[in-house]
């Protein structure tokens, strides 16, 4: 079998093959043709050797017609099938076929052109003979060609009706280093035959045809002919005139092959392997299967799908739950272990039969024993413990009266009882928000769970992701109440105010369905994708302040604020709980260190400044651990702390109260206003002051558009009243005014600021300073009129934490008084006010007062 055995099918395929094979063989695989020149005239150019067989080669003329080809380059000597079907190629090969059969081929630059012109093609092309010519039913022409010699493309001389050009042959040059050309090609040849090997489409009748060829540009040609390559390494290769360098080339090339197909071979076995394995495995396992039912033995899946039945029966699940248990329960069963589904279906059910579906934790109903556990928990917060002992009091009741209540008709056939509590708690960092969820629990004898909803992005986080996502989980919820095994815990939600939003969902959304006692008892998360009874959960969410609360989500709940701490309720949280507490932790016995009242009262003063106790304990922490050392070191220690104990261990003061207001407002000019802030009220100074100017006014200390606008209509009202209030008219004509709010550095809004800000310029420019003792908040008007403001009650335990003793408020804020603490309304004076003139009255220093202060 020859060579054109490659092409024989093909041929045969398309029905145009006419001659016997031993013809198509003499066609495709001929000795290299050599000694080609041009002539004598220029006109023709003659071929004068004569190949083996006693043939000539054909005359070629120095003029050709040039056919454009996409993608594949026709080397001399070879054989190859192309496909016409451009109507200017089309045209070229009718007129070829009724002439000499010779033909220019040239690759062209851009396979993507159909009509390259003469600027797209490369520069080297091969002189080919046309020897069969087959038209298809679909217009095409096929042509098998012969190449003959290489040639230069040189002037184009026509475009139309197809190219034409003028070429001159270029005959390779053959080195005189036999032996070098015969290694060469010995190599080339045998890294053909390795390639051969790994791909089973080449006929062996071809391997053993190259492997026959003796002449190195034969060699080089034909294994070319048939190699896949790059256009542009093929037309390269084209394109080189030595023979030798052809060779070294296209070495380079086949050793890059043979590496390709050995990797791509390497990973074809490693496949399949794989696949081979699996197959084995599971012709074992269906080979075990059939031993086992004929031992009467269970395999280990039906094993696992009875312990799934007996978990499902077990679990308590409503009739949705369960029947949508029993149905992928039998998907189960029906699949192959191996089957990726196996393991997703597997772990969705045991979500469902592990969830806590019917069990209930019984609670404790004893009011008085809940009350004594919540004191014993905490101090004070009675708003918060008169709701929990409620809440137990209407439970109690419903199940004495219970015969009786289910004897009565119903009347609201849409709504359904709604059984659990929703709570908010609201107040400062360290008051002891989620502490208290610990301590209702425990009064309630439920179980207790907490997670953090703070920084939370994703819906997902609470609804869970649904069954089509790999590695999908349940919302946090359910994750929850699956580790506390109680469908009736106290739940605290954490944080609720520090949720956020993105492109992944509003997870605050998401959690009005968990907190609506109208629609929890059917919540469904995506992932189970059946209804959970969340009514029998008690959930307290806690948070800092309302505001980043959506409205819709704080009309679920039930606020219940916690206000911040005075500083009796601190000295008796420190005697009660914290003091224990840093005794225990710190190896100390209860008799080794007291802490005196007094010296509880100077951390307070000197080195917190805070609603809660977390830095209270803290440094009562510090000391402990310095009188630790001191035993550790065998030093002698001392049992009673007092305050000068205090300054010992603890350093210098971090805080003056009293002595910073009185320093900050002996100059006029600067008032103590009082603010309100997440973690609890402050006290805040305002500072005025005047320049050479024209009736400037500049506001600095990070202050919000509000606040602003507050500073604006304050001194509106000022120099509007200047003449009323005891000012120079003229005050403003040459002078600027500087409004400043220290710390700078933190971001102050809100109207409750303006009675201050108008207080310190009036002290401004009359020149009397204010008293150090008052602290002052309310809105006003361009009127004068003092209105009123939120956050009363934690704006006045900053002032009586500051020392302040008289108080300034809106008379329209006297309800909200009766919140104070008793201790707190005994030792502060209170002036309610309705209008500015008599906050000045009560701000300012008179001017013997002022007189009488500046001789001390």
């Amino acid at each position: 079998m020859s060579i054109s055995r490659w092409f024989y099918e093909l041929l045969e395929m398309l029905n145009w093959m006419e001659g016997g094979e031993e013809e198509w063989s003499e066609f495709l695989f001929n000795p290299a043709f050599s000694s080609i020149g041009p002539s004598q005239d220029g006109d023709e150019i003659d071929a004068a050797d004569k190949i083996e067989g006693g043939s000539k080669l054909p005359n070629i003329p120095s003029e050709l017609p040039i056919l454009p080809l996409r993608g594949v380059v026709v080397y001399p000597n070879t054989g190859v099938p192309l496909t016409i079907g451009q109507p200017r190629s089309i045209k070229l090969v009718d007129d070829v076929v009724s002439g000499d059969r010779l033909v220019g081929l040239v690759a062209s630059k851009n396979p993507e052109l159909e009509t390259p012109g003469p600027d797209q093609l490369y520069s080297i092309g091969t002189v080919a003979t046309v020897h069969r010519l087959f038209r298809a039913p679909d217009g095409t022409v096929r042509l098998l060609v012969q190449g003959i010699a290489r040639f230069e493309l040189g002037e184009f001389t026509a475009e139309e009706p197809y190219l034409k050009a003028k070429v001159h042959l270029k005959p390779e040059l053959v080195e005189e280093d036999d032996l070098e050309l015969e290694a060469l090609a010995r190599n080339v040849r045998s890294q053909f035959e390795h390639i051969a090997e790994m791909v089973p489409s080449i006929p062996q009748e071809l391997v053993a045809s190259i492997s026959n060829l003796d002449d190195p540009l034969q060699t080089v040609y034909t294994v070319a002919n048939f190699q896949r390559m790059e256009l542009g390494d093929a037309q390269e290769l084209l394109e080189l005139d030595s023979v030798s360098q052809k060779l070294h080339n296209f070495t380079n090339l086949l050793a890059h092959e043979v590496e390709v197909l050995e990797l791509g071979q390497k990973i074809q076995n490693e496949a399949r392997e794989e696949i081979e394995k699996m197959q084995r495995e599971y012709f074992l396992r269906e080979q075990l299967k059939a031993i086992q039912r004929e031992l009467g033995e269970q395999d280990d899946q039906t094993i696992e799908v009875n312990e799934f039945r007996q978990k499902i029966a077990k679990a308590g699940m409503p009739e949705e739950a369960e029947k949508q248990s029993l149905r992928e329960l039998d998907r189960l069963a029906r699949l192959s272990t191996a089957s990726a589904e196996y393991g997703v279906i597997r772990t969705y059910l045991d979500w469902l039969t592990n969830l806590p579906w019917s069990t209930i934790t019984e609670d404790n109903l004893d009011i008085s024993h809940a009350r004594e556990v919540l004191d014993q928990d905490h101090y004070g917060l009675e708003d918060v413990k008169e709701r929990l002992l409620e809440f137990l009091a209407v439970r109690k009741l419903r199940l004495d009266r219970k015969e009786e209540l289910d004897s009565l008709p119903e009347e609201d056939l849409i709504r359904k009882e709604r059984e659990g509590v929703i709570l908010c708690f609201v107040g400062p960092p360290g008051v002891g928000k989620t502490s208290l969820g610990r301590s209702i629990a425990r009064a309630l004898g439920r179980k207790f769970i907490r997670i953090s909803l703070g920084g939370i992005r994703d819906e997902a986080e609470i609804r869970g992701h649904r069954r089509t996502y790999i590695g999908a989980l349940p919302g946090r919820i359910l994750q929850a109440l699956r580790r506390v095994e109680s469908c009736n815990p106290v739940f605290m939600l954490d944080e609720v105010d520090k949720l956020g939003t993105d492109f992944r969902g509003d997870p605050a959304s998401a959690l009005l369905e968990v907190l609506d006692p109208e629609q929890n008892n059917e919540f469904r998360d995506h992932y189970l994708e059946v209804a959970f009874d969340l009514s029998q959960v008690m959930f307290i969410t806690t948070a800092n302040t309302l505001s980043p609360i959506p409205g819709p989500l704080r009309d679920r709940m039930e606020i219940i604020e916690i206000s911040s701490y005075t500083e009796r309720d601190k000295i008796e949280i420190a005697k009660g709980y914290l003091i224990p507490r840093q005794l225990r932790e710190n190896g100390l016995m209860g008799d080794e260190v007291v802490f005196s009242d007094e010296a509880i009262k100077t951390i307070i003063r000197s080195y917190t400044r805070e609603a809660g106790v977390r830095n209270l304990e803290r440094e009562i922490g510090g000391i402990c651990r310095k009188v630790v050392t001191k035993i550790a070191e065998g030093k002698k220690i001392k049992m009673n702390i007092e305050p000068e104990d205090v300054r010992l261990y603890l350093g210098r003061a971090k805080y003056y109260h009293t002595e910073e207001i009185a320093d900050r407002t002996s100059l006029p000019g600067v008032a103590t206003g009082l603010s309100w802030t997440p973690v609890g009220g402050e006290v805040l100074f305002i500072e005025a002051t005047a320049m050479p100017g024209s009736k400037g006014f500049q506001l600095t200390g990070s202050l919000g558009d509000v606040m602003q606008e507050s500073a604006k209509a304050a001194l509106s009202y000022v120099r509007s009243n200047a003449v009323a209030l005891g000012l120079e008219s003229d005050f403003f004509t040459d002078k600027d005014i500087h409004l400043h709010v220290p710390a700078g550095a933190q971001r102050k809004d809100g109207p409750s600021a303006g009675v201050t800000m108008v207080t310190a310029l009036v002290s401004l420019i009359s020149g009397r300073p204010i008293k150090n003792d008052v602290g002052m908040t309310g809105e006003i008007t361009l009127r004068g009129q003092v209105m009123p403001v939120g956050g009363i009650k934690e704006k006045v335990l900053a002032a009586h934490r500051a020392g302040l003793k008289t108080i300034i408020l809106p008379k329209r804020n006297e309800a909200d008084l009766e919140e104070l603490p008793p201790e707190v309304r005994d030792e502060l004076e209170f002036h309610l006010v309705d209008m500015m003139e008599d906050v000045l009255d009560l701000a300012l220093l008179k001017p013997e007062l002022e007189a009488a202060a500046a001789e001390k």
